[in-house]
């Protein structure tokens, strides 16, 4: 009877310490953490509107605020209306021309008499009814009028090409009030406050009816359904350790109980560094670590910030 009073505490104690020792034990340990983005505004002006709230969860490409482009709004009005003023400072080469093809076609038309009448005065003085002086004085006036001709003809050319070239001198600004006019434009797109990941807004810096300015702080969101662990592991524990390692990872969970979840190593360092305060003892600290990233799903009881003990092997 007494043998059986003694085993059986001294069996409930070690079943204890077995108890006690397996919860205790663990490889590293490190804090859970996220990939944060701090979401920026690309625009000065008043926020018109911000439907952010923190522990929101908003998706990618989801528009969630609109700051006042008003400004940018006139500045492109402006542009698009010195391009259309430029048509009404070219110069219509249409007019001149008109004037010197109407000479042309009346020197034309003189010539086409001059030289019926050269014709006729070559008959005639082959039939000695007129002298040479009088055809001679014809051909000269022939010349004369050909002269003119030739010169009205490059007048038509010259004045074409001078106006042309005007015109395409002030044509030519169209294309940089055009890509100004586009750049006003690409602004005013950055007046949409656009979410850039799926996640969870964690903290919100502005309100609406705020004035904001480029690269001032909107919100910060994370992705949340994933969590890091960044946990150390000495260097006689590099050698256990490889990308794509499943792990256990434990969290508190009460006083003596532990939550237990599955991890995935994908970064481990390359240099050594010491100990974190907050990891260990003082004297363990003094030793030289290796960080290791694990990945681990959360299923909404992970929290940035939390402790979390990870087994790289069954004890």
């Amino acid at each position: 009877m007494r043998t059986k009073q003694f085993i059986l505490p001294l069996l409930l104690f070690i079943l204890l310490q077995a108890c006690g020792n397996k919860q205790e034990h663990y490889d590293a340990s490190g804090s859970f953490e996220a990939d944060e983005v701090v979401v920026s505004s690309q625009l000065s002006g008043q926020i018109l509107s911000f439907n952010v709230n923190e522990g929101d969860s908003l998706s990618q490409g989801q528009i969630v605020g609109v700051i006042d482009s008003t400004n940018l709004a006139l500045q492109k009005e402006q542009v698009r209306a010195t391009i259309q003023s430029l048509s009404k400072k070219t110069a219509n080469v249409a007019p001149q021309i008109q004037l010197l093809q109407n000479q042309l076609a009346v020197q034309q038309a003189q010539l086409k008499n001059l030289l019926h009448e050269r014709d006729r005065t070559e008959r005639l003085v082959k039939a000695d009814a007129a002298t040479g002086k009088q055809l001679d004085d014809l051909n000269a006036q022939v010349d004369v009028l050909q002269k003119q001709m030739d010169v009205t003809q490059q007048q038509i050319a010259v004045q074409r090409s001078n106006i042309a070239t005007q015109n395409r001198s002030i044509l030519s600004e169209s294309a940089p009030l055009q890509k100004q006019a586009a750049q006003v434009e690409e602004q005013i797109s950055k007046a949409r406050v656009v979410n850039p990941v799926s996640g969870t807004v964690i903290t919100k810096y502005a309100e609406q009816g705020e004035v904001t300015a480029p690269g001032k702080a909107l919100y910060k969101i994370a992705n949340l359904s994933t969590l890091t662990l960044r946990a150390y592991i000495t260097g006689a524990q590099l050698s256990q350790l490889k990308l794509g390692q499943q792990v256990k990872v434990l969290v508190d969970n009460g006083a003596d109980q532990y939550r237990t979840y599955s991890g995935t190593i994908y970064w481990i360092s390359d240099k050594a560094e010491f100990t974190p305060k907050t990891i260990q003892t003082k004297e363990e600290r003094a030793n030289l670590v290796y960080a290791v990233k694990i990945r681990v799903k959360n299923d909404g009881y992970l929290k940035i910030g939390m402790y979390g003990e990870v087994q790289l092997q069954n004890p």
